[in-house]
């Protein structure tokens, strides 16, 4: 590797790391605000918000990486202006576009190093995280998942504990139920098996019930039974698939599918992270092109408020696209991809006589 090249990657890797660095230690301070104004009355130990705060950061860091590229591109080239390296490189024949180019691989390579070794480990301690935290909201005696065999829901209601199991989600149906209720000491009470509950409202509606009481059962043309969860609530519980790697999203896509349950968040998340390194790639090239086309101005602060201003934009129009693709307006691949040609059709642009400046 050539000794420029070497020069170049350790100062883009070197401010990469001082601006994420700084942008670690806001989130951090922003979290444990979070956390303390949550706890404010609730008695824990005087770490527990600390601890919390630490572990949901990377998190929330992994969201603002495009604006971390982008201030770190930004701080590489006003290092080379200010020391003059880039007139150093310009008058040696390495062109403006060969910069970008190194800036570009960097980021790109950086953004695979993210998705499958930070991402993988943020999201592990987000759902540590959530376990953490799940005990000391109301919705920690709540609990519902998907696996190989089905949705299972654990509810608490009434001095009872509720455990669902449903083989498949029909709109506001559940298909093949089979239903246990508990005390409080998780002594027996009964049994219900169903093969259709209407779920409409959290009263829901129990047909063709057999309830089985120790060794007797009856059956029960309909049977009501008070829950807190209703079809809106199950369709909500699992979008929070920051918590998950990229392999158990995988296998939560899988044991969707096998209960006939919408995998358009999945679909969206995956795209969301194969896309990840281009984004990152061409946000590191739109930074470059504006440090370039503005190095004349002397306020680096001016120069830093520009590319904020346009990433702010890009972030918004990227949210925008996303949104209308989980609520199924456009196709997920036009929802991820469009606002990639966008920012590839600004550079495309602003790359004009990029040589020359």
């Amino acid at each position: 590797m050539k000794i420029y090249i070497k020069f170049l990657i350790y100062l883009f890797a070197k401010s990469l790391f001082f601006v994420f660095s700084v942008m670690f230690s806001l989130v951090f301070i922003l979290n444990l605000l979070t956390e303390l104004d949550f706890f404010k009355q609730i008695e824990v130990a005087t770490y527990f918000p600390l601890f919390l705060s630490l572990l949901n950061s990377p998190d929330l860091i992994f969201e603002i990486f495009p604006f971390i590229f982008l201030i770190t591109t930004q701080l590489f080239f006003i290092k080379l202006f200010e020391n003059k390296e880039i007139e150093i490189f310009k008058y040696s024949g390495l062109k403006n576009s060969k910069i970008i180019k190194i800036l570009s691989i960097s980021s790109f390579l950086a953004g695979i190093i993210i998705i499958f070794l930070f991402y993988n480990f943020s999201s592990s301690l987000k759902n540590f995280y959530l376990e953490l935290k799940s005990n000391y909201t109301n919705d920690g005696k709540y609990l519902a998942v998907i696996t190989k065999n089905g949705l299972w829901i654990k509810d608490k209601i009434n001095n009872k504990i509720i455990i669902i199991n449903s083989l498949q989600v029909k709109q506001n149906f559940l298909i093949n139920n089979f239903i246990t209720e508990f005390d409080e000491k998780f002594n027996v009470i009964r049994n219900i098996q169903s093969e259709k509950i209407d779920t409409s409202n959290k009263l829901w509606l129990i047909y063709n019930a057999k309830i089985y009481n120790q060794n007797n059962y009856n059956k029960q043309s309909l049977l009501k039974l008070e829950t807190n969860f209703d079809y809106k609530r199950i369709q909500t519980l699992y979008s929070n698939l920051s918590s998950l790697n990229i392999f158990q999203i995988i296998e939560l896509k899988k044991n969707y599918q096998k209960l006939n349950y919408s995998v358009t968040e999945i679909n969206l998340q995956l795209l969301k992270l194969v896309f990840y390194p281009f984004y990152l790639l061409l946000i590191t090239v739109f930074s470059s092109l504006i440090m370039l086309n503005i190095k004349e101005i002397k306020s680096t602060t001016y120069k830093i408020s520009i590319g904020l201003f346009c990433s702010v934009i890009i972030y918004y129009l990227n949210n925008f696209s996303h949104v209308l693709g989980s609520t199924e307006r456009i196709a997920l691949i036009t929802a991820t991809t469009t606002p990639l040609i966008i920012l590839t059709l600004i550079n495309g642009f602003m790359i004009y006589k990029i040589n020359d400046k």
